[in-house]
């Protein structure tokens, strides 16, 4: 039994106050649904700015009337200090989500990226902290490595950032140092490798790479590859996500607190090899649809060229134990496009 089945029961067992900020997003709400299914009680924050009131709404469709009874949804922004404190009252812990993500974003509105993702930041930091909660878990990014060459990347070593979302990713573990030494406040961050699964969104100018493909491939339209394919990431399926915030929130050992931790799947695949991937997916849903091609664009500004993870730290230190593979995710992740887009 992994540590973190032991958690889930542990959970069940004892109801704890949660806080999600950015709860109708795509990370936010598979947060959400699988704290409601632990009986726990949540408190989602969100200004729906990119989060999405269906993805509440399946939520609610997936829970018990009981456990849906037990989230409390406060509409308010993150950049609003007198919010970020009402929604840390009587929380034990925080699973800091909201954010503007998005690498081209920031290049085009890094004022923007920088308000939200800085300041709000530390609104929700000073209100966590002023709220005396157990546990503050914040998402943090694989984009802090920046230029640092070497694969698989460890948290301890980091290069110069590429992006303004890089910068502002960076200066939340930096933050939350300093409020860890300053303020005795515990927090740990998780440095996402490209998260993927249900309800991520396949729509908008800065859409992740696996549901505008699904998107693409379920329509029969044609698909766009930055570069020349040979880019490779390391796609971590959400459940994985999941499992690591909630190892992070009720971690006992003090020395895997005020850390930071690479939370991906510990595998690369090159985005030719993933858009094969998605379409053999899609092949098997339905009857070919028409002659939908792949395009390849330009690199990308700010992309980094290959990104694979050293996942021992959290292995060792939270117990971390990721469930899913990319091909076991897209199997999944198939199952929710087919039936939300077709």
């Amino acid at each position: 039994m992994t540590r973190y089945d032991i958690l889930t029961k542990e959970l069940k067992a004892k109801q704890s106050a949660w806080l999600v900020t950015g709860v109708a997003g795509f990370i936010g709400s598979n947060l959400l649904e699988t704290l409601l299914k632990l009986n726990q009680q949540v408190v989602g924050l969100d200004n729906f700015s990119t989060g999405h009131q269906y993805n509440l709404e399946e939520v609610h469709g997936l829970v018990t009337k009981e456990q849906w009874e037990n989230f409390t949804l406060i509409k308010g922004d993150i950049c609003n200090i007198a919010t970020c404190h009402q929604a840390c009252q009587g929380v034990d812990y925080v699973l800091h989500q909201a954010a503007l993500g998005s690498v081209p974003r920031s290049i085009e509105d890094p004022a923007l990226t920088n308000e939200n993702n800085i300041s709000g930041f530390l609104n929700i930091l000073i209100a966590a902290r002023d709220a005396k909660v157990k546990r503050f878990v914040y998402a943090a990014s694989s984009s802090t490595y920046g230029d640092h060459p070497d694969l698989p990347k460890q948290e301890a070593h980091i290069g110069a950032p590429l992006s303004p979302y890089a910068v502002t990713k960076l200066v939340n573990e930096l933050y939350a140092d300093v409020f860890a030494k300053t303020y005795d406040f515990k927090t740990i961050g998780l440095r996402y490798f490209n998260i993927f699964g249900q309800r991520q969104d396949p729509n908008g100018a800065y859409a992740a790479v696996i549901p505008k493909w699904f998107a693409a491939l379920l329509s029969g339209e044609d698909s766009y590859i930055n570069g020349d394919g040979k880019t490779s990431r390391d796609f971590c399926f959400i459940d994985n996500c999941v499992q690591a915030n909630l190892l992070a929130a009720t971690a006992q050992s003090e020395n895997a607190v005020n850390q930071v931790y690479n939370v991906a799947f510990g595998e690369r695949t090159t985005l030719t090899k993933l858009h094969e991937l998605i379409k053999a997916r899609v092949e098997q849903s339905q009857e070919k649809n028409g002659d939908s091609q792949l395009i390849y664009h330009d690199f990308r500004a700010g992309d980094v060229r290959h990104s694979l993870a050293d996942i021992s730290k959290a292995e060792i230190l939270l117990g971390y134990s990721p469930r899913f593979s990319i091909e076991e995710g897209l199997n999944k992740a198939a199952e929710w496009y087919t039936k939300n887009l077709l």
